[in-house]
C-alpha cells in the first residue's frame, strides 16, 4: 500500500510546511473542484533571491509526486520554455537532489526541494546543462545571460 505512505508524507510535509516555510515561498496542494486537495500535486512559487539577476521575479513551479513517494523525487516543472540553464526546454528541472539515481533521498523535504531549486537559478551546473541556449549564454556572453534572466523576472511578478 506505497499511495498511503505518499500521501501520508505529503499531508505531514504540509502541515511542517504552514507551520514554518522560507519568506517568499508558496508550496500548496491543487485545489480540486469539489474543494478537497489533491496531495499528489503542488502549485509552489520561488522567489528569486535578493541581490541577484533574478530578485523580484516570483517563478511558478509544479510538484507532481508519484505513488512511490518518498522513495522516488518529485517532478519538479517550470512553465515550458523557462530560461535556465538547468530546466529542460519542458520546463523540467535538472538538480541533483531531484536525481533518483544520484542525489535523491527519502529525507529531503519539499522545503529543502524549494530552497535547492531558488539556489540553482543563480548558481547554475554547467557541467550538468539542459538546455543549450541558457547553456551557452551562461558560458559565452554574461551580459547577454544577466539580461535575459532579469527579463524573466518581469515576466513574473509577485502575487497581490
Amino acid at each position: 500500500m506505497s499511495g498511503g505512505i505518499a500521501r501520508g508524507r505529503l499531508a505531514e510535509e504540509r502541515k511542517s510546511w504552514r507551520k514554518n516555510h522560507p519568506h517568499g515561498f508558496v508550496a500548496k496542494p491543487e485545489a480540486l473542484p469539489d474543494g478537497s486537495m489533491n496531495l499528489m500535486v503542488w502549485h509552489c512559487t520561488i522567489p528569486g533571491k535578493p541581490g541577484t539577476d533574478w530578485e523580484g521575479g516570483f517563478y511558478p513551479l509544479t510538484l507532481l509526486f508519484s505513488e512511490d513517494y518518498p522513495s522516488k523525487p518529485p517532478k519538479c516543472k517550470f512553465p515550458q520554455g523557462f530560461f535556465h540553464p538547468n530546466v529542460y526546454p519542458s520546463g523540467t528541472v535538472c538538480l541533483s537532489i531531484l536525481n533518483e539515481d544520484s542525489g535523491w533521498r527519502p529525507a529531503i523535504t519539499v522545503k529543502q526541494i524549494l530552497v535547492g531549486i531558488q539556489d540553482l537559478l543563480d548558481q547554475p551546473n554547467p557541467a550538468d546543462p539542459a538546455q543549450t541556449e541558457g547553456y551557452h549564454l551562461f558560458i559565452q556572453d554574461t551580459v547577454e545571460y544577466k539580461k535575459r534572466v532579469r527579463q524573466q523576472a518581469k515576466q513574473y511578478p509577485p502575487i497581490v
